[in-house]
């Protein structure tokens, strides 16, 4: 059996709730070849530290403790460390607040072994509310690699907490992460690999409930990241040979960033 190493990062502000339907959306897979690795990204309080060693009685559960909030790459950039040294097949993604559909795995292990040209695979998400609740909001990814790489022209193609990687995809991407971005690191990680040669893909099933409240909104603003955004955007349509329409959407993306939340939720909810 193909062994997976299940990637997640966890830090100060996660709920618990949230994280333990997390958790459990994963031990509750139908494929059983996983370890879930747990990076905890600096001090936590005792309510969340509790919680974090009460899943960790199971035994598919590891805690890796980090004295430092260092930021979600380079804890990610640890994990995909112990899990080459752990010589696992695949690494999956996953967030805190985010729930996998219980044939996430086992539909990805089954693509992958298809398929095996393929580096890395998503799939399409559905997102949900605070309360679990589905928002009526569908999200498919493009499917093949060409598709792949004419959408991120645009946007991301694919969703990170969704995806699974072969293990050699941080071989060909031996930077990993980019540590020194505290966002948007799973785009870098993106362009990083279609520069390298890695084969993109994702299924057209839908393998996670994506959560979505109004925390996330306001997370996505500020002057210093849009123009950290723009700035990547417009070295990346360069170097991958993108065309003006390229540019114009990121002057856009741009604009969107540094409106009110109510403008960027108004303009998600569209898109």
């Amino acid at each position: 059996m193909k062994r997976i190493a299940v990637l997640l990062p966890v830090y100060k502000n996660d709920r618990i709730d949230y994280l333990n339907k997390s958790v459990r959306s994963i031990l509750n897979q139908s494929y059983a070849g996983f370890q879930v690795f747990i990076g905890v990204d600096g001090p936590v309080d005792s309510g969340l530290k509790n919680a974090l060693e009460n899943i960790a009685k199971d035994n598919r559960v590891e805690i890796i403790w980090f004295e430092t909030n260092r930021g979600l790459a380079c804890v990610l950039n640890d994990l995909v460390e112990l899990s080459k040294e752990r010589a696992f097949d695949y690494y999956a993604r996953m967030d805190a607040d985010d729930i996998a559909l219980p044939e996430r795995f086992k539909e990805q292990i089954e693509f992958l072994e298809e398929f095996p040209e393929v580096d890395v695979v998503g799939g399409a998400i559905e997102e949900i509310d605070g309360n679990d609740q589905l928002r009526g909001k569908h999200v498919e990814y493009p499917l093949t690699h060409d598709e792949c790489r004419k959408f991120f022209r645009y946007r991301d193609c694919l969703a990170h907490p969704a995806v699974m990687f072969r293990a050699r995809y941080f071989e060909k991407v031996q930077s990993g992460y980019r540590n020194e971005y505290r966002k948007n690191q799973d785009t870098m990680l993106w362009f990083d690999g279609f520069m390298n040669g890695c084969v993109f893909a994702n299924l057209k099933d839908t393998v996670l409930h994506f959560r979505v409240n109004d925390d996330f909104y306001n997370r996505r603003n500020g002057w210093k990241r849009a123009k950290q955004m723009l700035r990547d955007r417009l070295k990346m349509n360069k170097a991958l040979g993108y065309d003006i329409s390229a540019n114009l959407f990121a002057f856009a993306m741009f604009c969107m960033t540094v409106s009110p939340a109510w403008v960027k939720k108004f303009l998600y909810k569209i898109r």
